[in-house]
C-alpha cells in the first residue's frame, strides 16, 4: 500500500455551459487542523483555485504518507501545469484536499493499521469513516466558494480510506473511487495470501509505517541483495529478538494471530462493507504486486447488494497504481500498445465531473476491463461476463497440459522442496521493496524461465495453439498433491509462453509471461480459521482462487501450468513440518519434503478457465 505519486496527463474535456469559464491557471495552498468529533485534530492541506468563476467541488484524498506540500501557506501559488495527473481537473475548477490520517505525520491521535469500522457497532467510537465524515462537514462549512459536493479517491492505503469513507457517508459525499484498496489482509492482500505470510513486504511495510509516526521509514538493511539476508534471518521468531523488540504493533499482530481469527476478521472490509451507498468505482491492476485481490473481491462482494446500480469496476494491465503514471503503455518487457493510463485518467475525470458537477450523461459501463494479449479495452454489463464457458486445462504425463482428461490411472510427478534452498520469486538481486533500484514494481510480468528449469519446479505445457484463445473471468486451480511432510505450500502459475521465434520482436521469443499466480498454505486447505496438518503420503485437493483475468493467448503461443512450493522471500518459508505457529518455529522444524503432483484419470490436477467462444 505504498504511496503513489501523481504524474503529468494531457486530456481534453469540454465542460457544460454552466461551468464554462476561462481555464484556471493557479491554485493557492492553505493548511488547517480540522477537529474530529472526539477533539483530535487532523492536519489538512487544501488547494483552492484562483480566479474561479463558478463554485467548485472537493476532491479528497486521505493518507498515511504525508499530506503536506512543502510550500508556505496562503501566499504560495501552484501552477496548474505543475499539478501532475490532476491537471485537467484542476484547470476546470476543483478544490483538492489532502489529509493526514490519525497518528501520522502532522495529525494528532494514534495510528492503527487498517483500523476497523468501530462505529458500526459502537456509535461513540471513531474510525476512518467518521473522520472522513467530520472532515467533509468542516470543509463544506469553512472553505469558501465550494458547491456543496465532495468526491474521494486514492490509491493503495488512500484507496482503503476512500472505501471506508463511503460507509455512512456525509450527505455531501457524492462519489468514491477506491483504487488498489485492500479488502482482507489474511485472504489475499498485502500481508497474507491464503494464509501464507508475505515476508519481505510485511517486514518492510510494518517498519515503514510504524517505526516513526512523523515520517515513512526504510529499514536499514546491511546489504543490497536481500535474498540471503532473509534466508540468514532464519525463523520468524528472530525478527523481534534481533530487530523489532516488540515495538511494532503490526509485526506483533502478525506473530500473535497466525490464523484467520477475530483480529483479521474484524478488519476485513468484506465483513463490514456490503453495498455501495454512493456511486463507487473500484480500480485494480492484473499485475498489482500489492493489492491485486482487494478491488476484485470487494467489487464482487458489493455487487450482491447493488440494486441501486452504484457499484462499478475498472481493471487494467497495471501494477500497483500504474494507472496514475504518464503512459501505462507497458510494464517490464510487455507492451500494451496504447497509453492505458491516459485512457483511465480521462475516464476518471468524466466520472467525477458527472457526480460532482453534473457534466455528461452518466452512462458509465458496469465493467471496463482491458484485455491483455489482444491489447484492447472491453466493457461488460456484468463482471465476470456470463457468456464465458468453463473448461478444464489438465496436467498430464510427460509434463504436458491438455484440455483432455488424463487417461493414465497412476501417473504423477514429484520434486523435493528444501526450505534451505527456496525458489526466488524474482531474479536476483532482490532489492529492498522501496529501495534504490528496486524491481519490485514490475516483477509480476517477469519472464519465468529463470525458475522453469529448477528441479523443484514442475511445468505442464500445451502444444502451440492454432487460434487465439480468450480467457475472461475467474481462474481456479485444483491441484491434487501429497507430501512427505505434515505441511506444505503450493504456488500455481498460469503462463503464456511466447513462440520460439516471436514476430516481430524476436527478443520476446520463448518469453514466459505469468498471467495468474497464487499460493496456498497447506494447513489452511480446509479452513483458514482452524489449520490442520497434512497426512504424509495422502493425496488431497488444494483449491485456490487465481483471481480474474482478461487475456487472449494468441495463435502460436503455448499455455503452461507451473507448480512449486517456495516463493522466497515474498512468502516466508513453510517449515514443511506442522507447528502451531510458524512465527515461533524452531530451526529444527524446517525439513526437506517430497511433493507429488497427481496427473491421472482418478486424481486429475487442473486449472479451470472461463473461455469466451
Amino acid at each position: 500500500m505504498k504511496k503513489i505519486y501523481l504524474f503529468l496527463l494531457l486530456i481534453n474535456q469540454v465542460p457544460n455551459a454552466f461551468y464554462a469559464q476561462a481555464p484556471i491557471k493557479n491554485y493557492t495552498k492553505h493548511s488547517y487542523m480540522i477537529p474530529m468529533r472526539d477533539g483530535i485534530k487532523l492536519f489538512t492541506t487544501v488547494l483552492t483555485p484562483n480566479d474561479a468563476v463558478q463554485s467548485s467541488p472537493f476532491l479528497i484524498q486521505r493518507t498515511p504518507y504525508g499530506a503536506d506540500i512543502p510550500l508556505p501557506n496562503n501566499d504560495s501559488v501552484i501552477a496548474v501545469n505543475k499539478m501532475g495527473s490532476v491537471k485537467p481537473m484542476a484547470s476546470e475548477g476543483y478544490i483538492f484536499v489532502y489529509q493526514d490520517m490519525r497518528g501520522k505525520f502532522k495529525s494528532q491521535g494514534t495510528f492503527e493499521m487498517t483500523r476497523p469500522l468501530y462505529h458500526l457497532k459502537d456509535k461513540t467510537k471513531t474510525d476512518e469513516s467518521t473522520d472522513a465524515y467530520d472532515a467533509i462537514d468542516w470543509l463544506i462549512k469553512n472553505i469558501p466558494n465550494n458547491n456543496g459536493k465532495a468526491g474521494i479517491d486514492g490509491v493503495s492505503y488512500p484507496g482503503y480510506l476512500a472505501l471506508d469513507a463511503s460507509v455512512d457517508p456525509h450527505p455531501a459525499l457524492k462519489a468514491s473511487s477506491p483504487q488498489a484498496s485492500p479488502a482482507d489482509m489474511f485472504i489475499g492482500d498485502d500481508f497474507h495470501h491464503n494464509g501464507a505470510f508475505r515476508l519481505s513486504y510485511g517486514f518492510e511495510y510494518s517498519y515503514l509505517l510504524e517505526n516513526d509516526a512523523t515520517t515513512s521509514s526504510d529499514f536499514p538493511f546491511s546489504q543490497y541483495d536481500l535474498y540471503d539476508w532473509y534466508l540468514k534471518l532464519g525463523s520468524l521468531k528472530n525478527v523481534n529478538e534481533k530487530y523489532y523488540h516488540n515495538r511494532l504493533p503490526s509485526w506483533n499482530d502478525f506473530a500473535n494471530h497466525p490464523n484467520y481469527d477475530w483480529f483479521w476478521q474484524k478488519a476485513s472490509t468484506l465483513n463490514s462493507i456490503h453495498k455501495a451507498e454512493i456511486p463507487t468505482m473500484h480500480v485494480g491492476g492484473y499485475f498489482d504486486q500489492e493489492d491485486l485481490n482487494g478491488p476484485q473481491v470487494q467489487y464482487a462482494h458489493m455487487e450482491k447488494q447493488d440494486a441501486a446500480n452504484n457499484n462499478f469496476i475498472v481493471l487494467g494491465p497495471w501494477n500497483h497504481g500504474g494507472w496514475k503514471g504518464s503512459k501505462g503503455d507497458s510494464l517490464g518487457k510487455i507492451s500494451f500498445e496504447s497509453k492505458t493510463a491516459v485512457w483511465f485518467q480521462a475516464y476518471e475525470k468524466a466520472w467525477f465531473d458527472y457526480w460532482l458537477k453534473g457534466i455528461g450523461d452518466g452512462n458509465f459501463k458496469e465493467a471496463n476491463c482491458f484485455q491483455t494479449g489482444s491489447n484492447v479495452w472491453k466493457n461488460y454489463d456484468t463482471w465476470p461476463p456470463k457468456q464465458a464457458v468453463l473448461q478444464k486445462l489438465y496436467c498430464d504425463i510427460n509434463n504436458k497440459a491438455s484440455f483432455s482428461k488424463p487417461k493414465s490411472l497412476t501417473s504423477s510427478i514429484s520434486y523435493i522442496s528444501d526450505p534451505a534452498h527456496p525458489v526466488p520469486y524474482r531474479t536476483l538481486p532482490i532489492e529492498a521493496t522501496y529501495g534504490e533500484g528496486s524491481r519490485w514494481y514490475p516483477w509480476q510480468t517477469e519472464d519465468q524461465r529463470f525458475v522453469s528449469t529448477r528441479s523443484d519446479v514442475v511445468n505442464f505445457v500445451m502444444d502451440s495453439i492454432t487460434e487465439d484463445l480468450t480467457v475472461t473471468g475467474k481462474i481456479t486451480a485444483h491441484i491434487f498433491a501429497s507430501t512427505t511432510g505434515t505441511d506444505a505450500d503450493f504456488i500455481v502459475k498460469l503462463i503464456d509462453v511466447y513462440p520460439d521465434f516471436n514476430q516481430p520482436d524476436k527478443s520476446m521469443s520463448g518469453f514466459q509471461l505469468p498471467v495468474a499466480m497464487e499460493v496456498l498454505r497447506g494447513r489452511f486447505r480446509k479452513s483458514l480459521e482452524n489449520p490442520t496438518p497434512l497426512i504424509p503420503g495422502k493425496a488431497e485437493e488444494f483449491a485456490m482462487d487465481l483471481h480474474t483475468i482478461n487475456h487472449s493467448f494468441l495463435k502460436g503461443h503455448k499455455i503452461m501450468i507451473q507448480i512449486q512450493s517456495t516463493w522466497f522471500p515474498l512468502i516466508d518459508r513453510n517449515p514443511q513440518k506442522f507447528v502451531p505457529n510458524i512465527f515461533y518455529a524452531d530451526e529444527k522444524d524446517f525439513i526437506k519434503a517430497t511433493q507429488t503432483i497427481y496427473c491421472n484419470k482418478v486424481l486429475s490436477s487442473y486449472i479451470e478457465l472461463p473461455i469466451i467462444l
